[in-house]
């Protein structure tokens, strides 16, 4: 398209990276690179997507990974297969993936999904078995200092993890039992007072991947649904924005200001015939939302 003469109107969803990502997840910026780095569960891998360029690096994992955070004093925390672990990235493509946390090693229908840092650096993971027909999952915290807190317990597949700009909320949501729930939280890193901040309605899709943004609006992807959607504070439906592809996984900001909506997708588990519906279907998409994000916080105590 000539953006010349048809300039692309604000909201509307740009394919920055084509990839057919079988599972894309966790998009995170990177401010100090300005790069976007995700991942692809199923694959596995972790890549680093450059805006500037449109260039994708990937490492490979040995299984699979769910989540990461960014490490104040570099390389990553990540939610895997097995349990939790620090990873270091090498720029020819290898990786060291050392294990912290081993997560029911003698289970392997389980693994950790979406996960996050609270803005106090602690990083919050949560579990999901594969399946999908069973309570058993779970939301750990895991803190600077190793310790690893069950911190909810029920679940199928968690998602939706989120933090209001004053830290004093969190957001999280079981795929499965649609429902996004809303926590208060203290400044120890406890949790109280849960309460439904959003019911969905299947058929809208289902609760996926969210972010907030710095007006403490909750952004979140609905899986099968064809969109994402804004809610305010108090859970009313602000904007939704439509997308090219069934399966929007999960969004981040970032760009300049962190004024870009970023957002991942997935292929997996449509049938072929769904799939020449959607080429781009598993891309990673660019939305100018016109409001920014959050910083995503660091793994580590604050300096």
């Amino acid at each position: 398209m000539d953006t010349r003469r048809h300039p692309r109107r604000r909201d509307e969803p740009v394919c920055v990276l084509p990839v057919r990502a079988l599972v894309g997840e966790c998009p995170r910026w990177h401010p100090a690179e300005e790069r976007l780095y995700w991942v692809d569960i199923y694959e596995p891998s972790l890549n680093c997507f450059d805006p500037a360029t449109g260039d994708n690096r990937k490492w490979a994992m040995p299984e699979r990974i769910g989540c990461f955070a960014f490490c104040r004093g570099g390389g990553l925390i990540a939610g895997m297969q097995s349990g939790i672990a620090m990873i270091d990235l090498a720029a020819d493509g290898r990786s060291t993936v050392r294990r912290v946390f081993d997560f029911e090693p003698d289970n392997p229908g389980t693994r950790f999904n979406d996960g996050r840092c609270d803005p106090l650096g602690r990083f919050w993971a949560g579990t999901v078995i594969e399946t999908m027909d069973r309570r058993v999952g779970s939301l750990f915290r895991y803190d600077p200092d190793g310790r690893c807190t069950r911190m909810v317990d029920g679940l199928i597949c968690s998602n939706g993890l989120g933090f209001s700009p004053d830290g004093r909320t969190m957001y999280h949501s079981d795929s499965r039992q649609d429902y996004v729930w809303a926590w208060d939280m203290d400044a120890q890193g406890e949790i109280s007072n849960q309460r439904v901040f959003l019911g969905i309605d299947i058929q809208e899709g289902r609760p996926d991947g969210a972010a907030v943004d710095a007006e403490g609006h909750y952004w979140l992807c609905h899986v099968g649904g064809w969109h994402i959607a804004r809610y305010s504070p108090d859970g009313i439906i602000d904007r939704v924005i439509g997308l090219p592809v069934q399966r929007p996984t999960m969004c981040a900001f970032g760009g300049p200001g962190l004024g870009m909506l970023y957002v991942t997708s997935a292929t997996h588990p449509l049938p072929e015939a769904a799939l020449r519906k959607q080429p781009l279907a598993g891309g990673l998409f660019a939305i100018d939302v016109g409001v920014p994000g959050l910083p995503e916080p660091y793994f580590g105590s604050p300096e």
